[in-house]
């Protein structure tokens, strides 16, 4: 994969502090499941090395921001397509979306 939002600026000059902290093999676990759920609902994410993620340099945990951020793009692009009218993606994309985060933020506070 060519974009891992390297543009932004070097990974870990900004520390750790908002990030749960996980095991680099629970990065890659999670993902692989990221780029799985990526995958099926396409375009495929390329491949930055054989034996990613750890081949191409970067962390898992690097590449669980990247993918999330493809998978993300590729379900707001599937609203867009399976709408019915702008108004209703629309919501969808916006009302439906932030509840939905807002429940997910709510159960990981409760751990």
């Amino acid at each position: 994969m060519h974009d891992h939002g390297d543009d932004f600026g070097p990974w870990g000059v900004d520390g750790n502090a908002s990030a749960i902290q996980r095991t680099e093999e629970e990065w890659a676990t999670i993902a692989r499941y990221i780029r799985h759920a990526a995958d099926k609902v396409g375009p495929d994410l390329p491949l930055c090395l054989p034996g990613e993620p750890q081949q191409c340099g970067r962390t898992a945990q690097q590449h669980v921001l990247a993918w999330s951020a493809h998978l993300k793009a590729a379900a707001h692009h599937l609203i867009e397509q399976a709408t019915p009218s702008r108004e209703r993606g629309a919501h969808a994309a916006g009302a439906v979306y932030q509840r939905r985060l807002a429940e997910l933020r709510d159960q990981s506070t409760r751990g």
